[in-house]
């Protein structure tokens, strides 16, 4: 939805939201357009995140990937995909805030802290990077966000080693990821159409911005141009990753 010069993007439905192509790919084309959109008007615009129900998004969907015929390959596709998402995001033409509504986990995670802004609800959900409570290694390039976003190793400690279950609070007062909270669902939505409206005035030049924010998560954006590389894709260009098959 478009208001004014905030486009909403939504996860719709009361489901887990977890990262799965089609998810990936439906997530990729609203930005695409509303990236379109921004490019004709020039208009200083900011892009909201959220999701409805009880998760932000559960990270990847396991499911999914388990039940095709090769999970090894499929879970290696997901992740080069959700890679293409990101740098998306990365170079994304003008301010995002992600208003978690609720849990946000390990690939959903990651998700939310590509976003320039972090707004939680009070009373519900938590950042919580899952891997070592699973078994999984946290991929470098996840690492490489995971070190742009939090400041310290304490922090990172206790995201990262300790997979702690990061409230908001937590992720405001101690962790420092968060940058505000809110009583509930919509005053988070609320709350981040209001730091949107902020940021609209700024005034900034989208494309300038944009070149700004990579050039603060360039070990981010060389590790994905690396892993294009080797899938043998095309990072050279505005359109981002081209996903292997």
């Amino acid at each position: 939805k478009k208001r004014g010069n905030l486009f909403i993007l939504t996860l719709t439905g009361n489901n887990e939201h977890r990262l799965n192509p089609t998810l990936i790919s439906s997530i990729r084309s609203s930005l695409s357009q509303i990236k379109s959109q921004f490019l004709i008007s020039k208009t200083p615009s900011v892009l909201i995140t959220t999701a409805h129900g009880r998760f932000f998004s559960n990270g990847y969907d396991l499911s999914y990937a388990n039940s095709s015929p090769n999970p090894t390959i499929t879970k290696q596709n997901m992740d080069y995909q959700l890679q293409a998402l990101i740098y998306d995001l990365i170079s994304f033409p003008m301010p995002t805030i992600a208003a978690v509504n609720g849990h946000a986990s390990a690939a959903g995670c990651i998700l939310a802290m590509a976003h320039d802004y972090i707004l939680m609800r009070r009373d519900r959900g938590y950042l919580y990077m899952s891997e070592v409570d699973i078994g999984l290694v946290i991929p470098p390039w996840f690492m490489a966000i995971l070190r742009c976003k939090i400041s310290g190793w304490k922090g990172r400690r206790r995201v990262v080693l300790m997979a702690e279950k990061v409230t908001a609070e937590k992720g405001m007062n101690e962790i420092g990821v968060v940058d505000q909270v809110f009583d509930g669902v919509q005053g988070t939505i609320d709350g981040a159409m209001k730091l949107g409206e902020v940021l609209v005035n700024r005034n900034w030049d989208g494309i300038v911005y944009s070149e700004i924010r990579k050039g603060l998560f360039k070990q981010v954006l060389d590790l994905i141009v690396k892993n294009d590389d080797d899938y043998g894709g095309n990072l050279r260009h505005v359109h981002g990753i081209r996903p292997r098959l």
